[in-house]
């Protein structure tokens, strides 16, 4: 399988989960994370954001992947989806205008603002 070819399958799948799972969106899009997300930091009393836990999924699925000398389909393509997810997650805060870099304030500084930007945004 090409490069091309996972991109579009993957892209072919995460519509489908969409239609199979996500009925409160238009059904187009994989959107469980933040429910998951949300759920998680109740239980544990954490504050995983929604990038962490898709960077998570990409975590896990490479982890199968190499956890044997056989090569797993289902992984590789899952780890292209969620990945597309992931950067999809971090570019919706970093686009925003209110989430633009402030002059001056270093690497803490910045995460922690981007964190408070997505949560009032609705997407932590």
């Amino acid at each position: 399988m090409k490069a091309n070819e996972f991109l579009s399958t993957a892209s072919d799948t995460m519509t489908q989960r969409g239609k199979d799972y996500d009925k409160q969106s238009d059904g187009t899009e994989e959107r469980s994370m933040g429910k998951c997300v949300e759920a998680f930091n109740s239980i544990t009393g954490r504050n995983l954001t929604e990038s962490e836990g898709w960077m998570m999924l990409v975590l896990l699925k490479l982890v199968r992947q190499w956890s044997t000398d056989d090569y797993h389909h289902d992984s590789a393509l899952d780890t292209v989806a969620y990945a597309a997810l992931l950067a999809e997650s971090l570019a919706s805060c970093a686009e925003a205008p209110e989430c633009q870099e402030v002059p001056g304030e270093n690497s803490i500084e910045r995460h922690a603002r981007l964190i408070e930007c997505r949560r009032l945004r609705g997407l932590e």
